[in-house]
């Protein structure tokens, strides 16, 4: 009799590829032949992640195998699920594809499927099966209470069990006779799922001793007790009361897509999510720029303390559920990491640097892949876990594995939509649930909600419809060109006004905008961003080591009007009242040309918990610390700096910090697709096929190596040859050192090179393997094709 491992070696290598571009989870590692790729398929977590893929309609097929009499052929299927024989045909080549069903004539599931859905289409087990955990005393009760004679002869389990089957294929009159609320009872499980709890339900029960409805149904075999505290519903039993319905119903299509809303047009659509994407890019650089300085504190047991968030909230002007998402997208990205186990901070890692080196576009392709790569559910922030225990962005309590397969769906169900459908989230949670029925619930809800509101805010979507650039990065394309062309150019001009505020008509190029925050304080953001210049601003700019004149330069230069006397008045006035006071450490000292100013100090009562006394005319000395003293003299309305030992003027502004990512922390760096790819599934099918030949003709069949030494190449030209090899196809020949330094010779066709590793077939061993780069000591090309 053919088995799953013999259908599997008579597909064509085709089907094996779509098998493996279906089910790529059996290829880690690659089995060694289709034996072994037949068990490793079979296997309970394999067969549930191919299950998970499967919609209602292709799942209610295979359930519908498991529950009607083998051979079932696609006119049963049809008949049972009241579908089109075509239907059925599509949903049988599906399972086919994924290697849950096999056969051709008569389809019949893979091993392990029936394992992995013990009720399937809701039902039982028949009667016979689940009543065999019964003693035969017990089955004869049974049998003598339903016959109204006890059994004639010999009757061992075999005879009764089938007596008993027989009595049960038409329960009409015992679920009459056992009375409505019994009727109540069964119909809670006669959909499924077909199991209940009831207490003490092996208790011996006859039907002159029955008087609850469940001791009513047990008496007549309408429920079966398989444990002290389990009932199960016989399948015969289940089907009576459907009415003989597998199903109540399973569309073999898909709920339609109707639009939500009136469509707008393209260029509104792709407008605002351009603007949304932009302002989430400006947010982002705004909240690390101030955490580089201002880093908050790691909480003991991991994530942002509810304070930070809020501040970041109030900083960037969002809801708390948006900031919440910035800092995850950050984290996802590898821009913000922790810095050290105990009392670390949340930092900037030294990947923002060059991300902001990038253009706009390109820092919003990072962000958006990172999002959708991420296994954390930002909308969590704020609930509380099973314990009540509250849930804090950046925890560990935010990692939901199902996040980045449910954000995926959802935003696949957008992109096939079709241009000006907007699809709203109840009719997006029913074409979810059709696709993916055995994702469902509360959970899946939520995820799908959030992914909607977060895919508008970063701008992957406007006014609910998927941007083309949105549908570029779903695709695994560049977002970059078709993005670009929406956002505005970053401008290096500024209008400065007399009311002591300046208009960024739109973004500014970094140094600009970093030069700009230091001496002015953002009013407002939006289409354009409005600035004011207090005295403190400008203080803030001048503690961090700019003159006046630096400052009054920058504005000239970026203005796109002369400057305002008033402005020039206020940067002049604080630019002279700045640094004519100089501390030092003595603890620290005070210094001054002007002795009168020094008098007028000590006059003051705000001075005294400074501990002021003079060693000179122009000289104070304090006993407190200089940041002390720093900050003492200027809530007195002074504008001191800091003084190193040589005179000079320190800069007291904090500079910008980094942290690099430990070791396990988990930065996404993937390609735009990370699936696997049709080169290594091919060189997956040539070592299956080989390990098939190696079972059974021996290791012959490998082929040699080209007799002498191993080749040697320069590192350069190895790592060139062998991507030429990738590009075109090729088989080379490379001198491969082991673990021992012992060298050997092997043919490979190179599939991928990449991260200091090469991976290709083996002709030689006859199987996929991953050579480390720095091991390979010369390649060599070979002239036959693979």
């Amino acid at each position: 009799m053919e088995t799953y491992a013999d259908w599997l070696r008579a597909r064509g290598d085709d089907e094996l590829r779509a098998l493996l571009s279906a089910r790529p989870e059996l290829l880690a590692p690659v089995p060694a032949d289709l034996t072994a790729l037949a068990a490793r398929a079979a296997t309970p977590a394999a067969v549930s992640r191919a299950l998970d893929r499967l919609d209602r309609f292709t799942l209610a097929v295979l359930e519908a195998l498991l529950v009607l009499p083998a051979p079932a052929g696609p006119d049963a299927l049809a008949a049972a699920l009241d579908a089109a024989p075509e239907q059925v045909e599509g949903a049988l080549a599906t399972l086919r594809r994924f290697g849950l069903a096999w056969g051709n004539d008569a389809p019949a599931t893979a091993p392990g499927v029936r394992q992995s859905l013990p009720h399937p289409a809701g039902l039982g087990p028949p009667a016979r099966e689940v009543f065999a955990g019964y003693p035969a005393e017990r089955l004869t009760d049974l049998v003598t209470d339903l016959d109204g004679e006890a059994p004639r002869g010999f009757a061992d389990s075999g005879r009764l069990l089938a007596r008993l089957t027989e009595l049960l294929g038409d329960p009409a009159a015992l679920v009459e006779d056992a009375g409505p609320e019994a009727r109540a009872a069964l119909d809670q499980l006669a959909w499924g799922p077909p199991v209940g709890r009831v207490a003490d339900a092996r208790r011996p029960v006859r039907l002159a001793t029955a008087t609850t409805p469940i001791e009513r149904l047990l008496a007549r075999g309408l429920l079966v007790a398989e444990d002290d505290r389990t009932v199960t519903l016989p399948r015969e039993v289940a089907l009576h009361l459907r009415g003989g319905r597998l199903f109540r119903d399973v569309p073999a299509e898909p709920p339609t897509l109707a639009s939500a809303a009136a469509p707008r047009r393209e260029d509104v659509v792709v407008r605002a999510a351009a603007g949304e994407a932009a302002g989430a890019v400006r947010l982002i650089e705004e909240l690390l720029e101030r955490w580089g300085l201002e880093p908050p504190p790691v909480l003991r047991s991991g994530g942002l303390a509810v304070r930070d968030l809020r501040a970041a909230a109030t900083l960037l002007d969002v809801p708390e559920w948006k900031a919440a998402l910035l800092v995850e997208v950050a984290y996802a990205a590898g821009l913000l990491t922790r810095s050290g186990d105990l009392d670390g901070e949340w930092l900037p890692t030294p990947a923002y640097d060059l991300w902001l080196m990038r253009d706009t576009a390109g820092r919003w392709t990072e962000l958006a892949r990172g999002w959708l790569k991420s296994d954390r559910a930002a909308g969590l922030a704020g609930d509380r876990d099973d314990r009540d225990r509250l849930i804090n962005a950046l925890s560990e309590a935010m990692v939901r594995s199902s996040a980045p397969s449910t954000r995926r769906a959802a935003l696949d169900v957008l992109a096939g939509a079709g241009r000006g459908v907007v699809v709203g989230e109840d009719a997006l949670l029913a074409r979810l649930a059709w696709l993916r029925p055995r994702h469902g619930g509360p959970a899946r809800d939520r995820l799908v909600g959030w992914t909607l509101r977060e895919a508008a805010a970063l701008g992957l979507t406007g006014f609910g419809e998927l941007a083309p650039f949105g549908r570029d990065l779903l695709a695994g394309d560049d977002p970059e060109p078709a993005l670009e062309k929406y956002l505005p150019e970053p401008v290096d001009e500024i209008l400065v006004q007399a009311d002591l505020t300046a208009v960024a008509p739109g973004p500014l190029v970094t140094e600009l905008a970093r030069e700009l925050a230091l001496a002015a304080d953002v009013e407002s953001t939006g289409g354009a961003t409005v600035y004011r210049f207090t005295p403190e601003s400008i203080r803030r700019a001048l503690d961090a080591g700019r003159t006046a004149a630096d400052v009054t330069d920058l504005l000239t230069r970026h203005s796109a009007t002369p400057l305002p006397q008033p402005l020039v008045y206020l940067i002049d006035d604080v630019g002279r009242r700045h640094g004519h006071l100089r501390v030092g450490a003595l603890s620290s000292y005070v210094r001054t040309d002007a002795p009168a100013t020094l008098d007028e100090i000590l006059a003051d009562r705000r001075a005294a918990p400074l501990r002021l006394h003079r060693l000179a005319p122009t000289v104070l000395a304090s006993g407190v610390q200089r940041a002390d003293l720093l900050d003492g003299l200027r809530a007195m309305g002074l504008a001191p700096v800091a003084e190193a030992p040589g005179g000079g003027v320190i800069v007291t502004r904090p500079d910008a910090q980094r942290a690099d990512p430990p070791p396990t922390a988990e930065i996404v760096r993937l390609r735009p697709d990370d699936r696997t790819d049709a080169s290594m599934i091919s060189a997956a099918v040539r070592a299956l096929r080989a390990g098939d030949e190696a079972s059974l003709h021996g290791a012959e069949h490998a082929r040699q190596a080209p007799s002498g030494d191993p080749p040697r190449s320069p590192a350069m030209a190895t790592v060139e040859r062998l991507r030429g090899a990738v590009e075109r196809g090729g088989r080379v020949w490379i001198g491969y050192l082991d673990q021992q330094g012992q060298a050997s010779s092997r043919i490979v066709e190179p599939v991928r090179v990449e991260g200091g590793f090469l991976t290709g077939y083996d002709a030689t061993r006859a199987a996929v393997h991953r050579f480390a780069l720095h091991r390979i000591t010369g390649v060599s090309e070979l002239d036959d094709a693979p």
